[in-house]
């Protein structure tokens, strides 16, 4: 068996592999550039991005938990006028591959609004539309876990932009192939699934939340199964690409999550244990593609439903 080829494509954006950091947990990737070449890289996600800037919630906001952690950072970014004035040249000087853009708002329009202006961002390829912020017009309910209003700013926000728009999805639902649907009929290019799941834990000294917004997203190797069961029932469900997410921290698993249906794979809590994790994961993945009998690892997309 000759080399594999790990390239692949999603929504006609050409990337060297399926390996992407995933949003807030690479920063704008300033930081990661100083312990590697993030050319290695398929792609990154950077972090997650509003209108204005936005100081996110008080500490303590980081709480570990048996297998992953919970995390109410509350969308910390500088703004989006910032971020294309400050960090996007910066981006441009430390890595030259595609970047994914994740948006954040709290009203449909600030989401159309905020993507308006990256149509103009050459080095943005792909607009990722994080859904789970609370729409403030709803009582502060998630865009993302109503059909609806997920296909509200789906179409806002395809209205507004010619790059490839893919909607991040919430698992808090209890039927996230409905709300893929809504995505895909509304335009969506393609989905990113899964966000974090609501969890909370307890202090036993204080008898107080842990964390001080109560709630927090429970991410790491402990999501795993049900990020990967979600990406199977959303293949099942539509025809689109699909980047999955969601406790992945090996090679194997990024087989895993293509064999369930992703086209490509995004990494997020591992990089805060381990920063070199995506760089290792791109060069082992060769490795378990041969072992699999995959010659292009494009071609395991999907493979375990045949």
């Amino acid at each position: 068996m000759g080399d594999v080829n790990l390239s692949v494509t999603l929504a006609g954006v050409a990337l060297k592999n399926p390996v992407i950091p995933a949003s807030g947990t690479f920063g704008y990737g300033r930081e990661y550039a100083a312990l590697y070449d993030l050319n290695i890289l398929g792609a990154f996600s950077w972090k997650g991005t509003t209108a204005q800037p936005c100081d996110g919630n008080p500490p303590p906001r980081i709480a570990e938990t048996p297998a992953g952690m919970l995390n109410a950072i509350g969308l910390q970014n500088p703004g989006i006028d910032a971020v294309i004035r400050e960090e996007v040249p910066n981006i441009a000087r430390i890595f030259q591959g595609p970047v994914i853009a994740n948006v954040g708002g709290f009203t449909v329009e600030e989401y159309a609004e905020n993507c308006r202006k990256l149509d103009a961002v050459e080095q943005c390829k792909i607009l990722e539309i994080n859904i789970s912020c609370p729409n403030v017009h709803a009582g502060g309910r998630n865009f993302g876990t109503d059909a609806k209003a997920a296909a509200e700013v789906t179409a806002a926000v395809r209205r507004v932009t010619r790059k490839p728009v893919f909607m991040k999805l919430t698992p808090n639902v209890s039927d996230i192939a409905e709300i893929a649907r809504a995505c895909a009929d509304a335009g969506a290019d393609g989905l990113c699934l899964i966000n974090t799941l609501l969890g909370m834990r307890i202090d036993l000294k204080t008898r107080r939340p842990v964390l001080a917004n109560r709630t927090g997203g429970l991410s790491g190797p402990t999501i795993f199964p049900v990020a990967l069961r979600m990406v199977w029932d959303v293949y099942e469900a539509v025809r689109l690409p699909i980047i999955g997410c969601g406790g992945v921290a090996s090679a194997e698993d990024v087989a895993e999550m293509m064999l369930a249906g992703a086209s490509a794979v995004e990494i997020g809590a591992a990089n805060l244990r381990d920063p070199y994790l995506c760089k290792r994961i791109v060069e082992e993945l060769p490795e378990v593609c041969k072992r699999l009998g995959a010659e292009r690892i494009a071609d395991m997309t999907g493979a375990a439903h045949e």
